[in-house]
């Protein structure tokens, strides 16, 4: 067991990033990433040799998934946005966060997933392939396409963005 524990423990950190952004709420994040975990460690003896990392977070958001269809949709919370406020972050910067959140949040769940593994976790299209048990093409057209609705998301954002006001019609 402490074998495992040495090769599993470097990825909490990442996971608990992954599961807070698909779910908003750090309570949550820090439950799925627990059931992620102990079905990891029940798993271990069935498990391929393979990429440790992709195998949890494919774990991961497959837990995330059962949890959506059982609830048929996920409760977001402002728990990301409070955290920056309380850092002392610029208010206009957090105005800006709460915008890409929410641009994120409103991406189907294939996309999201995508992004996040990407731009959040730096994982490599391969990585993310499998994880999500998806050709390296679709990863780089899911990609593609969230990034292009994020970019008219936040176009459309009626808060302030890089210092400026956006016109609201």
């Amino acid at each position: 067991m402490d074998v495992l524990a040495v090769l599993i423990e470097p990825q909490i950190p990442a996971l608990r990033r992954y599961a807070t952004a698909l779910l908003r709420q750090r309570e949550a994040a820090d439950d799925l990433v627990q059931d992620t975990l102990e079905r990891a460690i029940r798993a271990w003896p069935q498990r391929r040799e393979g990429d440790l990392r992709a195998w949890l977070f494919a774990i991961l958001r497959n837990r995330y998934l059962e949890g959506v269809r059982r609830r048929r949709g996920i409760e977001v919370g402002p728990e990301a946005l409070m955290e920056i406020a309380e850092a002392g972050v610029d208010p206009e910067a957090a105005l800006g966060a709460r915008d890409v959140l929410d641009g994120i949040a409103a991406l189907p769940e294939e996309q999201r997933s995508v992004l996040l593994l990407v731009a959040v976790e730096d994982m490599s299209y391969a990585e993310v392939a499998a994880v999500l048990a998806v050709p390296v093409g679709t990863v780089m057209s899911r990609l593609s396409r969230a990034r292009g609705r994020m970019r008219a998301f936040l176009d459309q954002a009626p808060t302030i963005v890089t210092g400026h006001l956006r016109r609201v019609k």
